[in-house]
């Protein structure tokens, strides 16, 4: 470890260790559990909803307390996956299945405790990765011109459209949708309006928030008031958290193998937390016995709680170096520090290294707070599900219509998020992923103004995107990544890995 990094995590402990960042730190990791306990509201809709509360807040502030809602919704998730076999988070859904077991043959406590020991040692090693890889990454990217930068988006958004839970032709639909919606507004060069059909209050683009929240808050509470309320807890089976030495022996190797794998997977654009669970808990049932697996594996719980927050945490290096966001979430946290003036990309770890470097040492923090937050009041966590949902969803639903309100005291603001509400309702019933038409809206401004000033600076040559050697290689991949899906083999084989 070389002295540059020793001084730059210094900076960073420096800022995650003041007392109003501790506190934000805290309150993200403990508001993230709780929306991880809670079944049916996940940390892309929590965060769309606290996006507007962030204004008030310093940026490294309000960029600890996403990031701590974030990881520590990963936590809380395997709470209610074990205990209810009800997942608090999309990531926690493969938990279910052995954790759940556990549960009812009265092995709650080291199940609770292996998923949390897991989760912490995967957050600690996810960290490291980011502190080490992150400077090296950020040091290329600065050499990354307009060209590079447009083809880097679309590699970005063909990753997350080629990711996307089911049909492709849908995936690529709503990137499309989203980019087309990136466009309202008015247009930098000539200053006219587009498509903002004759309203003033489009003049300025639709506001990120209004669509985060709509397609993800509004759209995930209408769906969770379909479904009904049948839950049984095994709160009163949670005895002796502490695992066995076999327990542990067992859980070791899949812990290890979850973190190196949810490591790399989560630096992949449309990756994250769901993705590595599932590719962690298949890996384990290819190397273990098969049998096992689903009827109280402790394996099944160690690696894919691992991986969910080895995955969770490595999202954040295309984010930080790049500017890329590689899942909802990412781009949310874009959207955050976009609402902070700050320009997400390499440059931030230059210009602001308390921010870039305080974000990181918070994340130590935080996992430590979250073993200490989770282990021993499991007992407050379930009691909580016993809070009937039809007083939940009206409550949260007053506090996002305040919160858009609040941007910029418009009640246009109020009825454009139901309207987005309603269409993220319609996605759901047409099973369209609304994770890459976030990813186009965030990135569409972005790829557009990198496509002009390509453009200019080749004086209209459209060559020089294939020309320039990264620029051509990112394009490159892009389309390979494509034709490889369009295969009917690899799509049959993506579909059934989606059911799956």
């Amino acid at each position: 470890m070389d002295y540059a990094l020793i001084h730059n995590l210094s900076i960073g402990f420096g800022v995650a260790l003041s007392l109003q960042n501790l506190m934000y730190c805290f309150f993200g990791v403990l508001l993230g559990t709780l929306i991880g306990v809670l079944p049916g509201i996940g940390p892309v809709a929590t965060i769309a909803m606290l996006l507007p509360v962030t204004f008030n807040l310093s940026p490294i502030s309000a960029l600890i307390m996403l990031a701590g809602i974030y990881y520590g919704a990963q936590y809380g998730g395997s709470t209610t996956a074990i205990l209810v076999n009800l997942p608090g988070e999309s990531s926690s859904v493969i938990t279910c299945l052995d954790g759940y077991q556990m549960a009812r043959q009265g092995r709650a406590g080291p199940a609770l405790a292996i998923a949390a020991m897991g989760s912490f040692f995967a957050g600690c090693v996810a960290t490291v990765i980011i502190a080490l890889f992150a400077p090296p990454l950020a040091e290329v990217a600065l050499k990354f011109g307009p060209a590079e930068y447009f083809s880097l988006m679309v590699l970005g958004l063909v990753g997350a459209t080629v990711l996307a839970h089911g049909s492709l032709v849908k995936a690529i639909a709503m990137t499309i949708l989203g980019l087309l919606m990136g466009l309202v507004g008015t247009d930098v060069n000539s200053g006219i309006a587009r498509f903002s059909f004759g309203l003033s209050e489009l003049s300025d683009g639709i506001g990120f928030v209004i669509v985060a929240m709509g397609v993800f808050g509004f759209a995930e509470i209408i769906t969770n008031l379909e479904q009904g309320e049948s839950r049984d807890v095994f709160i009163n089976k949670v005895t002796g958290l502490m695992p066995t030495w076999k327990d542990l022996k067992d859980s070791s190797g899949a812990i290890l193998r979850g973190t190196a794998l949810g490591s790399m997977l989560g630096i992949l654009p449309g990756g994250g937390a769901l993705l590595s669970s599932f590719a962690a808990y298949t890996l384990e049932k290819k190397i273990g016995d098969t049998s096992k697996f689903g009827k109280g594996e402790i394996r099944g719980v160690a690696a894919p709680e691992a991986a969910n927050n080895a995955g969770a945490q490595t999202s954040f290096i295309p984010l930080l170096t790049l500017g890329i966001p590689s899942n909802p979430v990412m781009a949310l946290m874009i959207g955050a520090m976009m609402i902070q003036g700050i320009a997400p990309g390499p440059q931030v770890m230059t210009e602001r290294p308390e921010l870039f470097w305080g974000m990181i040492a918070s994340m130590w923090i935080g996992n430590l707070m979250l073993v200490i937050l989770n282990l021993p009041l499991i007992g407050m966590w379930v009691k909580l599900l016993t809070v009937p949902y039809r007083l939940l969803y009206p409550s949260i639903l007053l506090f996002c219509c305040v919160g858009v309100y609040s941007l910029s005291n418009q009640p246009f603001d109020v009825m454009l998020t139901a309207i987005y509400g309603l269409l993220g309702y319609v996605f759901v019933k047409l099973e369209c992923e609304p994770a890459p038409l976030i990813l186009g809206f965030i990135l569409g401004p972005l790829m557009e103004e990198n496509l002009r000033r390509a453009m200019l600076l080749s004086r209209g040559d459209a060559t020089v995107f294939v020309t320039k050697p990264i620029s051509g290689v990112l394009l490159g991949i892009a389309l390979v990544l494509l034709l490889i899906t369009l295969a009917p083999a690899v799509q049959k084989t993506r579909e059934e890995a989606f059911v799956e």
